[in-house]
């Protein structure tokens, strides 16, 4: 079960400025009275009751809760406490400040692959300890990959987001059609037992983008996409992998396995040729080979452009439909004041 203070947050932490702001919710700076560690502390209005819908649903936030506090690992984004006042849940969680691992690689002149190796294994690291706690984490992509210190000589991954994590349990047969199309496995599509290795298959994906500046199912929609995936049409152009050695194709190719049970777990991943070099020559290989810069930061400008533009549509959707409940109920509105005003006043920010 997920653990929560009753304290009122106030008297453990300083809130401090705005660092983002959402519909159900904003995120802040917050410094821990005792120590005066800095932490961002989520702020987010849940729904008290099924009847109402102004906020997110509580137990999806508390599944993500219950499985945040069961990962503790330098990879994995830290959540240190949760409050619960009325309608709202306050996360206090690492303060993870050095942005996407890809907008930092796109700042670069040139990366070798030795370099985005150091990326990769520590994804591998914090994913195979996810695994060993039987937690899958299902929705990995370069929005949830973050950085703790762009500045560090050797930046920490951060891996974010467990909106979709799921803890498998022995015998339990879990399926889900939920993911980004570019980064969700065969299995996802076909609405088969998920396993870890569905989340293995979208480190490949990482993997062969971080090299090459390409997505190597991505077609000119959404269904093409999904169409490549199941149909495994990939392959390693030239063109798009002029300096990628062969260890790091070897590396993808065990991953973008339809078969889950052949695919590459965690711990293969971490000693793999490519990550654990066997010989001097596996280790000059890696040195000498570099990543495709050029066109990675074409992908990654488009990708940062489609992220926006999928933020103004969802903003404009959520609008509309506000619009449209206010037009469509307006004998409820005052009732629904009243109650959303009930609850303002549970709430002890």
């Amino acid at each position: 079960m997920a653990a929560f203070k009753m304290e009122n947050v106030e008297d453990l932490y300083e809130i401090g400025d705005l660092l983002g702001s959402g519909h159900f919710g904003q995120v802040r700076e917050v410094r821990e009275k005792a120590s005066g560690s800095r932490w961002a502390g989520k702020f987010l209005k849940v729904q008290k009751n099924e009847g109402n819908h102004m906020g997110l649903d509580s137990r999806r936030v508390k599944k993500e809760v219950e499985i945040l506090q069961a990962l503790q690992h330098d990879n994995i984004m830290a959540l240190k406490d949760v409050f619960e006042s009325g309608a709202e849940l306050v996360l206090i969680m690492e303060l993870i400040s050095g942005g996407e691992l890809f907008d930092f690689v796109a700042e670069k002149e040139n990366l070798l692959e030795s370099e985005a190796i150091e990326f990769i294994k520590q994804i591998l690291h914090g994913v195979g300890y996810m695994h060993s706690k039987h937690i899958t984490h299902f929705d990995l992509k370069p929005e949830n990959i973050m950085l703790s210190d762009k500045d560090a000589p050797i930046p920490q991954i951060k891996i974010i987001d467990f909106g979709l994590a799921h803890r498998l349990t022995q015998g339990e047969e879990y399926r889900s059609q939920c993911g980004t199309p570019q980064y969700i496995a065969p299995e996802v599509i076909s609405y088969e037992p998920l396993s870890p290795a569905t989340d293995m298959w979208s480190i490949g994906v990482i993997t062969y983008i971080l090299l090459s500046g390409m997505s190597p199912f991505q077609g000119d929609s959404d269904e093409e996409t999904l169409k490549n995936i199941v149909g495994m049409n990939y392959e390693f152009e030239e063109r798009y992998f002029p300096d990628t050695s062969e260890a790091a194709k070897d590396f993808i190719q065990k991953l973008l396995v339809k078969d889950q049970n052949m695919r590459m777990t965690a711990e293969e991943g971490i000693l793999h040729p490519w990550i654990k070099p066997f010989s001097r020559g596996h280790a000059t290989d890696r040195k000498r080979s570099s990543i495709n810069m050029k066109n990675f930061k074409k992908f990654n400008a488009r990708r940062k452009w489609k992220l926006s533009c999928n933020m103004v549509w969802m903003c404009n959707r959520l609008n509309n439909l506000q619009l449209l409940r206010q037009t469509a109920v307006p004998m409820n509105v005052e009732k629904e004041k009243s109650h959303r005003d009930q609850e303002d006043k549970q709430t002890n920010t």
